[in-house]
């Protein structure tokens, strides 16, 4: 029997996640869709005797694409065998616009009406069998937080049909809509829930400015709780008592000083093998990324999944829309700058989210520049917070500073208008848990991909450009300038080659240099500015075009230039 590729579409925020996780387990691939940085998730199910290709399109309000996402899932749509159709019930008129199309599509469709808990605390009530003989198709009522309806959704599927319809305009459409609300739908009152009121204050300006600073700040302290914690109880536990042992053991079998020793597990430290300082494959090159950065890594998408999955964010993106305006942005730019926070690959491939190449390219320079990734942030704090909080704030400042000046100036050069936010705001839900901790599992191993490599790629670069003397050539070449404009000595010359790779490890390597408080922090600076890493770099490539890419990178590299000098001015 062959697989069927069975395909889950709906508007954004009609708990199409949490359904497709119900339907698929913890097993599941994100990938990108051919041709373009827009992702999907793909998982199995078993349908009877057979096991079924089941994939979570992304998001569209209609068939008639305006953004990347919809044409790709209108492609995804000409791909599959059959559509699960989700359908919010408390917003049941805006949904069946979808479903009308996907009908005339004369696809075999079931329709899922989700989120019926949700309705019936709001007073809506939804008779599923008048709705399933007005579309003709099955319809089965879910609660996705709970699991209710699923079992009844699987053993519906082999009944999914194709009824054409056709409509001439959308007029007719809408009207056809209005008829099967007006005989499916009662409304009956109810009083206002706290997260109702809670919702209502989030969106005005005199409230949700205070709400979304403390959500801001209350976010990042457990960031930082959670990530610490997480370093001092369960890593540096780890790191010391059993991964130090054998790698002493290993140190032991090869003669020190030799070039595998020093590739392997780096210099000693006065003897002694220190994880932070030696550069090895097997000490730093695992140390950074593992018990340095992934405890923050872990703490940040743990949040990020809560808000997403609350409602939050759409919210945030509408306050401060006016904000962004003047960078020549909408509101729902802050959502690739949010993501930037956690790991800037992400933050890249978000800004396919905005519509136009101006905007695209404003929010990429933006966000390169003055956005450090968290694992960035966690090196930086490392190695500037024993000296006092007021060298952070320094480095962090600046960074506001240009992210604020550098908008309003690209606004301002760049020909073209800022387009108007075109989202629609959920209500607030109770997130699944289990749904955050797969979207946090999914994020978590796509960050280990993604960056232990380069970790790993940038240390052994550098080892092997040691070994050769290249290193100790570029540096002769370049001292005088870095000297003189940056007062950096010539040993950090390593450090900005392995901040292409990976700018946490080369934040990092700044620390065993014996480099006064002022230079830290000149160097701090100039490598949350002067370039993505390769990673972010290759991801900005395809989304802006080489063209675009290279215009941006010069506006870092001049920027990175000016801010150095400035900084070793005044400090």
């Amino acid at each position: 029997m062959s697989e069927k590729k069975i395909l889950l579409l709906g508007n954004p925020n009609v708990g199409k996640s949490t359904i497709f996780f119900r339907l698929t387990g913890a097993k599941v691939i994100v990938s990108n869709y051919p041709g373009t940085t827009v992702e999907f998730t793909q998982g199995y199910m078993k349908v009877g005797q057979g096991k079924d290709v089941v994939i979570d399109a992304p998001g569209t309000y209609s068939l008639d694409p305006t953004c990347k996402s919809e044409e790709v899932a209108l492609h995804m749509l000409a791909e599959s065998d059959l559509v699960i159709n989700i359908i919010d019930a408390t917003n049941l008129e805006r949904n069946l616009y979808l479903t009308l199309q996907l009908l005339e599509k004369g696809m075999p469709v079931v329709v899922v009406l989700n989120m019926r808990d949700e309705a019936k605390h709001r007073g809506i009530y939804i008779d599923v069998k008048k709705l399933e003989e007005q579309l003709g198709v099955p319809v089965i009522s879910t609660c996705g937080l709970t699991g209710e309806g699923i079992k009844e959704l699987i053993e519906c599927i082999p009944q999914a049909k194709a009824v054409k319809v056709s409509f001439s305009n959308d007029s007719e459409r809408w009207k056809k809509i209005g008829n099967i609300v007006e005989g499916v739908q009662n409304l009956s009152h109810h009083h206002h829930t706290l997260l109702e009121r809670l919702e209502d204050l989030s969106i005005r300006p005199l409230t949700g400015i205070p709400i979304a600073l403390g959500v801001v700040y209350c976010c990042f302290w457990i960031v930082r709780f959670l990530g610490e914690n997480i370093i001092g109880y369960i890593f540096e536990p780890l790191f010391t008592k059993l991964w130090l042992p054998l790698m002493l053991k290993i140190n032991a079998l090869m003669r020190e000083g030799s070039f595998l020793s020093r590739i392997l597990i780096g210099n000693l430290i006065e003897g002694e093998i220190n994880f932070g300082q030696s550069f090895g494959l097997l000490t730093t090159g695992l140390y950074v990324p593992i018990a340095m950065v992934l405890p923050y890594i872990f703490s940040f998408y743990l949040i990020l999944g809560f808000l997403e999955d609350f409602g939050y964010l759409p919210r945030l993106a509408v306050l401060l829309d006016n904000v962004m305006h003047h960078f020549g942005l909408h509101g729902y730019a802050i959502i690739p700058f949010i993501l930037g926070l956690g790991c800037n690959v992400p933050g890249a491939l978000a800004i396919r989210l905005l519509e136009g190449r101006r905007e695209k390219f404003i929010a990429a320079t933006l966000m390169a520049v003055a956005i450090p990734c968290m694992a960035q942030i966690a090196m930086i704090i490392g190695i500037l917070g024993s000296y006092g909080g007021k060298y952070v704030v320094i480095v962090f400042s600046t960074l506001f500073v240009l992210l604020v000046i550098k908008g309003v100036v690209l606004n301002k050069v760049l020909k073209g208008m800022s387009p108007e936010i075109l989202i629609e705001i959920p209500p607030y839900r109770i997130p699944q848990f289990t749904a955050v901790v797969k979207k946090l599992w999914m994020r978590v191993l796509s960050f280990l991909k993604e960056a232990l490599p380069f970790v790993l790629l940038g240390i052994l670069l550098v080892n092997i450009l040691y070994s050769l003397k290249i290193v100790d050539f570029i540096a002769s070449a370049f001292t005088p300038a870095l000297t003189e404009l940056w007062g950096l000595p010539k040993e950090a010359i390593p450090v900005l080659i392995v901040g292409f790779l990976r700018k946490d490890v080369a934040v990092g390597m700044l620390a065993p240099l014996d480099l006064t408080v002022k230079q830290l922090v000149i160097g701090s600076t100039i490598l949350a500015i002067y370039f993505p890493c390769v990673a972010t770099f290759s991801v900005l490539v395809r989304e802006l075009g080489l063209k675009d890419m290279l215009k941006s990178a010069l506006i870092m590299l001049t920027i990175a230039l000016a801010v150095g000098c400035f900084l070793n001015l005044i400090l």
